[in-house]
């Protein structure tokens, strides 16, 4: 398995902690109260109108089954469900990340690759018991982490989900997996339960993200989110084989001509904190609306070779230092072609 380097992964001690040292989070919030109080605030948020997520969908009850713009009611959706081993070195280890993918979104990006889930709700309805089986499951396979995809709008059934399978033994990290467009009263309730926060900051500009994401609001709910990820968990710590055990872990997708709008969103993550674990994404494509639909030309094609590497200079530039240095697709000089 190729790693990055020793200096990427580990930096110094206060960035390493043998895993036998390690327990997770929600276990010594179940050591100092249990689950009950938290569940009750968790789904208290469900109701009478949703207040989960920024968007704060006013006329859903969704304790009702009720639902609002992210198309989820009472129970949550999954699509997919099992160990993974596409995802940053980081957390899938060798034996693969656990990884939950639940199905629609708070967000509408008009280039999402995955749209039949995030958009039209591809997926099926689980219950709380169903949903910790699968976590458990997924430690029973020997994951060595429960990866949840796109957990903002589901977070009370997560926190429901999560009391039952910390009964049943569950003590691996767990990962907040998110587009960063998350309630900070959410946040505070997933506070002593992640163990590694994994944010994907998308855009700088609300101009920009109110075109392509449908939420102009977009990056200062980022900043707050994000912020409020590191004053939990920190910067990123792995055990002594480079795998996470907490932290943040920050994705960031470059957008064609966009290097500027990166640069702000990482001269800010600098400044949050200059050991900040971040992934700087270069598989941008046009899909979805961004393919065909000319109202989003701008976006209509690939990332070219010599704006990748000007976002890596911005980065550095900005004092960043710890990357993931996964292998990357050799870019032709010049656009690349979709």
């Amino acid at each position: 398995m190729a790693m990055a380097g020793p200096r990427a992964i580990h930096g110094d001690g206060r960035l390493m902690r043998p895993r036998k040292s390690f327990a997770p989070a929600y276990l010594k919030a179940r050591e100092e109260g249990g689950f009950r109080e938290r569940v009750e605030r968790a789904l208290a948020l469900l109701s009478p109108s949703c207040r989960v997520c920024p968007r704060s969908c006013r006329d859903a009850d969704r304790g009702r089954d009720e639902t609002g713009l992210c198309g989820v009611g009472r129970s949550a959706r999954v699509s997919g469900w099992g160990a993974h081993l596409g995802e940053e070195d980081v957390l899938r280890g060798w034996k693969g990340s656990g990884t939950i993918f639940f199905a629609q979104c708070n967000l509408r990006c008009v280039f999402c690759q995955n749209h039949d889930i995030s958009q039209t709700g591809r997926g099926d309805e689980v219950g709380p018991k169903e949903l910790a089986a699968m976590m458990l499951r997924l430690q029973d396979t020997g994951c060595h982490n429960i990866n949840l995809v796109t957990p903002s709008h589901v977070v009370a059934q997560i926190v429901e989900a999560l009391a039952l399978a910390v009964e049943g033994g569950l003590k691996v990290p767990l990962v907040y997996n998110t587009g960063s467009y998350d309630g900070l009263e959410s946040l505070e309730l997933m506070g002593g339960l992640v163990d590694i926060y994994m944010p994907d900051f998308k855009f700088w500009d609300p101009a920009a993200s109110g075109r392509y994401l449908l939420a102009p609001d977009y990056p200062a709910a980022a900043r707050r989110a994000v912020a409020e990820m590191r004053r939990q968990v920190g910067d990123l710590v792995v055990d002594e084989d480079g795998v996470a055990v907490r932290g943040v872990l920050v994705r960031h997708l470059v957008m064609p001509g966009m290097a500027e709008d990166s640069g702000r969103v990482l001269r800010w993550l600098a400044g949050l904190s200059k050991d900040t674990y971040v992934n700087i994404m270069d598989q941008y494509r046009p899909a979805w609306k961004a393919r065909e639909d000319p109202r989003y030309a701008p976006i209509g094609r690939c990332v070219p070779r010599r704006e990748m590497e000007a976002v890596g200079r911005l980065a550095v530039e900005a004092g960043l230092w710890r990357f993931d240095d996964r292998w990357r697709r050799l870019y032709p000089v010049g656009e690349v072609s979709c």
